[in-house]
């Protein structure tokens, strides 16, 4: 044992004289020297992928055009009667005022300059018209034919799941793919329609009552269900909308959306299909059910087989790139850094809030899903899936989309009342300062 001990003693003092490399230090370097063989194949495929996926998340509309514009005609009411469409037009300031959202960096400079010295009529339509076919306005393209007329346009996942930094103005700077736009009114947009009966007809009612149902959205909430199970309210006569979710930090997570249908790919494919209407393929038997899924038994849309298809050879890249997508870490000085350690002990020990959401990704590593009971809510929204169950959230990134408040429904106003609920929930007995700091570490994720 002593020559055994003396000679690992000599053979670790000739490394520390002569520099050999640990195999650590090894590995660090040959990641650093040129890629060749089929790692090169692997890297230059990463850098293709996250290239396509975000020229796909930003500007793919899947041919969702023939919806919302040949269809709806949605367009005309954007254009007005005074730029070859109907009614008063869309001026820019009620497109920010419904929460649409202006990308700075593909305003030439000069309109910057303009717009900083008021030398824009921002009351206008055709300033609208303008900044459509600058290709500024996030989530929407528009089309226009040889003589510059609005003809029609159509929708891309920026649409909901992107914003901006408020830079240049409100409502106007730098994009934040992935981030939940949470002021997007999309029921006033829909309801702007000159034509609404492919929604009517497909539900069943009146236009009347389709635009209470979705004046009853507001901003930062959509129906994704209400096309397959009908439901417009809930049985107390709220809202049946949930907020947008945010479409990042999902590198590692299972399932998405608030009741876990199914995983970012398979949410992909729904929203574009079926949501966004574009012409591609969803499939999903379980949608099927005329008990819990009438409206899409009846419509067929739980086996959506659209010609040409737009979307399945776009998915891969497009889940590429939001996996891609960090959580954003909270701005200097958001929180309190000692509370939010006192916090995160909390959090992993008396508070039991890392039994669901495991650090680090604040999710369960697995089937992600609980029972209503568990979470101490009611089930309607759970029931509109097929999982009956409601998904633990990721936390990362919790305070870029904490507008509009907090659950799937948005029925906790504050991070303070979501401690409230499972501290009575669960029994934990913690003091005021104890849920202050939770609330702290929470801001801090």
């Amino acid at each position: 044992m002593k020559k055994t001990l003396v000679f690992l003693f000599v053979a670790a003092s000739v490394v520390a004289s002569f520099g050999f490399e640990t195999p650590q230090d090894g590995v660090a370097e040959n990641q650093k020297a040129q890629l060749s063989g089929f790692d090169e194949v692997i890297s230059k495929n990463a850098q293709q992928m996250m290239e396509n996926g975000r020229q796909i998340f930003r500007f793919d509309t899947f041919g969702s055009e023939a919806f919302w514009g040949d269809a709806l005609q949605l367009h005309k009411a954007i254009a007005g009667a005074k730029n070859g469409g109907v009614g008063p037009g869309v001026s820019p300031k009620t497109a920010l005022s419904v929460g649409l959202k202006v990308d700075a960096d593909a305003l030439p400079e000069s309109l910057k300059q303009q717009l900083k010295e008021g030398k824009v009529n921002l009351d206008d339509p055709a300033t609208t018209l303008a900044l459509l076919k600058l290709n500024s306005i996030l989530g929407v393209t528009g089309f226009f034919d040889e003589s510059g007329n609005f003809r029609s346009m159509g929708l891309q996942c920026a649409f909901c799941h992107s914003t901006v930094d408020d830079s240049f103005a409100p409502g106007i700077g730098k994009r934040l793919d992935g981030w939940a736009n949470r002021d997007l009114n999309v029921g006033a947009i829909v309801s702007l329609a000159p034509n609404l009966i492919p929604f009517t007809d497909l539900l069943g009612v009146d236009v009347a009552t389709l635009k209470k149902v979705l004046a009853s959205w507001g901003p930062g909430c959509f129906d994704a269900e209400l096309d397959k199970d009908g439901k417009a309210l809930r049985p107390d006569g709220k809202r049946a909308c949930t907020l947008i979710p945010p479409a990042l930090g999902l590198a590692g997570v299972n399932l998405h959306t608030w009741t876990g249908f199914g995983s970012v790919p398979y949410w992909n494919a729904y929203v574009a299909a079926t949501e966004m209407h574009g012409s591609g393929t969803f499939y999903d038997a379980r949608l099927n059910n005329p008990q819990q899924y009438p409206v899409a038994a009846k419509s067929g849309s739980w086996n959506t087989r659209g010609v040409p298809d737009k979307v399945t050879s776009k998915l891969a890249a497009l889940h590429f790139y939001q996996l891609a997508i960090p959580a954003p870490k909270p701005p200097d000085g958001s929180f309190n850094k000692g509370a939010a350690e006192r916090g995160k002990e909390i959090f992993n020990g008396k508070g039991k809030c890392s039994g669901c959401h495991v650090p680090p990704l604040f999710t369960e590593p697995g089937n992600n899903l609980h029972a209503p009971s568990e979470v101490g809510v009611d089930s309607f929204q759970a029931e509109r899936s097929p999982t009956h169950m409601y998904r633990t959230a990721p936390l990362a990134g919790l305070w870029s989309h904490a507008k509009g408040g907090f659950y799937h429904d948005g029925r906790f106003a504050t991070l303070q009342d979501v401690v409230e609920h499972y501290n009575g929930l669960h029994h934990l007995a913690l003091s005021e300062s104890e849920k202050a700091a939770v609330v702290e570490y929470l801001k801090s994720l």
